[in-house]
């Protein structure tokens, strides 16, 4: 299928590894000139170096004013944007008794103000166009807190009501807002955080993970490629008339329809 987007500019953040590169891969394959983004630039350009239109830039958005910074480089370098991918590093790990108030306000500043400055800067010439999109990658702590993910899940249900809000005032611009929520998929990420629970609970790696793969219906965890189409599909041109969702790609793993 031709998703219809080629030539049109990307900026996914935090792009060098795990869900934010497969989805930008995702873009870059269907002609898209992506900015691929991250800490480690090396990872950035390696990414990158498989694409024609694909660009490596450097950048820390863990405040607004690295994330202000990256996306006036990424102006600059494949022009104002079409397609904003929302992400980043996940809060650490931890119980909502352990949470801080210094937490909050770090999970708050991360997953929300960041992600509104973005949104903000890049959201009047998506309108001005009449084309645009917004793309969360987020958490199933959206649609219900994981609990040793309180900080993740406080900060993307934040997020989730704002992008809600959003895609209800700009729907009629032809600028669709989604979030893509993901479950158990095979990541770094998802490495340190079954690392994390095996230490908490005093069983092996390999114990947390089967436990994982068995309340999953699907019996595995995903390929981060998987996500990446899918995230890319709600960036295209046959997903104009989805907007304000929250789409799971979890191989069956919640609860809820």
């Amino acid at each position: 299928m031709d998703l219809g987007i080629a030539g049109k500019s990307a900026l996914v953040c935090a792009s060098t590894a795990g869900l934010g590169a497969a989805t930008a891969r995702a873009l870059a394959a269907e002609g898209v000139k992506v900015v691929f983004s991250g800490r480690r630039l090396e990872l950035a350009e390696q990414q990158a170096s498989a694409y024609p239109e694909g660009v490596a830039i450097e950048a820390d958005i863990s405040t607004v004013e690295g994330a202000m910074d990256l996306l006036e480089k990424a102006r600059e370098a494949v022009g104002d944007i079409d397609i904003l991918v929302l992400n980043g590093p996940g809060p650490r790990p931890g119980t909502a008794t352990t949470v801080t108030g210094e937490d909050l306000h770090a999970a708050f500043e991360s997953l929300m103000v960041v992600q509104h400055a973005l949104v903000d800067v890049c959201l009047p010439h998506m309108r001005q166009q009449g084309w645009g999109r917004i793309l969360s990658i987020a958490s199933s702590g959206v649609i219900a807190p994981i609990t040793n993910l309180a900080l993740s899940s406080v900060g993307r249900m934040a997020l989730g009501g704002y992008l809600k809000a959003l895609a209800n005032e700009i729907s009629g611009d032809g600028v669709t807002v989604n979030m893509l929520l993901p479950g158990r998929i095979a990541t770094d990420r998802m490495k340190s955080l079954d690392a994390n629970t095996a230490k908490s609970t005093g069983k092996s790696i390999e114990e947390i993970s089967a436990a994982g793969v068995k309340s999953i219906p699907a019996g595995r965890y995903g390929d981060p490629d998987e996500f990446g189409a899918v995230g890319a599909f709600l960036c295209s041109e046959q997903a104009s008339y989805v907007t304000g969702s929250a789409i799971r790609c979890d191989g069956g793993a919640h609860g809820t329809l």
